[in-house]
């Protein structure tokens, strides 16, 4: 069984930035954060693997920077240039396999943690 738990949302203001935090109790072979904005359904936004491999969503893409910090089993999520729209719920989730096909889907992902959320203010 693995563990997550997720740490650094908060109240931003359209244009900052944040730095979110997922400590991962085991090795996973496959990472991925998610967000779920209010009354919608979780959305992948970018996935790290073991080999370092990165996937990330439109969304995100270019202001955004996946790292996972080895010695610590934590994977953080850095955010720029926040907008109103990034407001939701961000998830941190893992699985042992790590499939390509499935890498940006929820049903992708085993082990998840109880999320952060993030509020962005225009």
């Amino acid at each position: 069984y693995i563990q997550l738990k997720e740490s650094g949302g908060g109240s931003v203001q359209a244009g900052g930035s944040l730095r979110l935090s997922c400590a991962i109790s085991d090795e996973p072979a496959c990472m991925a954060w998610f967000r779920q904005a209010p009354g919608e359904e979780r959305a992948f936004l970018g996935s790290l693997d073991n080999d370092g491999a990165t996937d990330y969503d439109d969304s995100i893409m270019g202001r955004s920077t996946l790292h996972k910090d080895a010695p610590n089993n934590i994977l953080h999520l850095q955010l720029e240039n926040l907008r109103p729209e990034d407001t939701g719920t961000y998830y941190c989730a893992a699985d042992r396999q790590c499939p390509k096909y499935l890498r940006l889907q929820v049903a992708g992902y085993t082990y998840w943690g109880p999320g952060t959320h993030v509020t962005v203010s225009s």
